[in-house]
């Protein structure tokens, strides 16, 4: 699968802030205040490629000839797009500032798990929904996404309790927000799904002096469209090409795609990072 080199394309988001209410006195002019306006800027930067050939030689002696010819543009659609869905997870914890704990009115937006070994315990949920609470996030449609370690530490903890089995909220299974994602159980009102596209470090991180050696970034935020922390554009769905090359004596499938993802609201997620090492430990 290729990456293209291309010219970006910036897009520009216009955003209000909020509206503000003064005192009114009987007889006196109504007091007017401007509305603070800004513009937010991101890039259709990903430019993905997936292709495959199949010899002549091959369709001619190969009993299977149909059923993987067949396969090809079905494979290439999926890798493409666990390439976006990667690259989606990884928006929040790489627009914001590495070891450090990003904090927005008193809330910490990125922290390391306070459990033993740095794994993830019923704390940390609540330290992110104070997070959210204390950036005026809405407390609605709020989702987190975990590493499976994460959903093994939950089931393995004794006496779990503010959890329910059941989700409180169906958008992220309705509205499609990533594939490949199984629900947990809801945890202090985060409807809990795990994921295996969530972002790895690649190295250890110390946020506050806790220090995360083997990191996965878990996500939790408000799924509210209102207030969702991501902003993407998809400008080119995945396109498939076709042709016979004469030269080579093979046919050639190639699928292409264009799109870009960036955070746009910071206050409304909250990364807490957790070691992936410790299940068998």
């Amino acid at each position: 699968m290729g990456n293209h080199e291309l010219t970006y394309r910036t897009l520009n988001i216009p955003s209000i802030g909020q509206m503000e209410a003064l005192d009114y006195q009987e007889g006196n002019a109504v007091q007017y205040t401007s509305m603070d306006t800004g513009n937010f800027q991101f890039t259709i930067n990903k430019y993905k490629s997936s292709a495959t050939y199949i010899y002549e030689k091959f369709k001619q002696d190969s009993y299977y000839m149909n059923q993987v010819i067949s396969s090809f543009v079905p494979k290439q659609a999926r890798a493409l797009a666990s390439v976006m869905e990667n690259d989606i997870m990884a928006v929040g914890p790489d627009n914001q500032t590495a070891s450090n704990l990003n904090t927005i009115n008193g809330g910490n937006h990125r922290f390391v798990a306070s459990g033993t070994n740095e794994t993830m315990v019923i704390e940390d949920f609540a330290k992110a929904r104070f997070a959210l609470q204390k950036a005026n996030v809405p407390l609605m449609n709020l989702v987190a996404l975990v590493d499976p370690t994460v959903e093994y530490t939950l089931a393995t903890q004794p006496n779990l309790i503010n959890f329910s089995n059941n989700p409180m909220w169906e958008g992220v299974v309705t509205t499609g927000l990533t594939s490949g994602m199984k629900f947990i159980r809801n945890i202090e009102g985060f409807d809990v799904y795990t994921s295996l596209r969530l972002k790895k470090g690649t190295a250890s991180e110390t946020i506050d002096s806790v220090v995360s050696s083997v990191p996965v970034y878990n996500l939790f935020f408000s799924a509210a469209s209102d207030v969702l922390p991501f902003v993407g554009l998809v400008r080119q769905t995945p396109k498939v090409d076709y042709e016979y090359n004469k030269d080579y004596q093979r046919d050639e499938y190639v699928t292409t795609c264009r799109y870009g993802f960036d955070l746009y609201r910071p206050e409304s997620l909250v990364v807490v990072l957790s070691d992936t090492d410790q299940v068998y430990a």
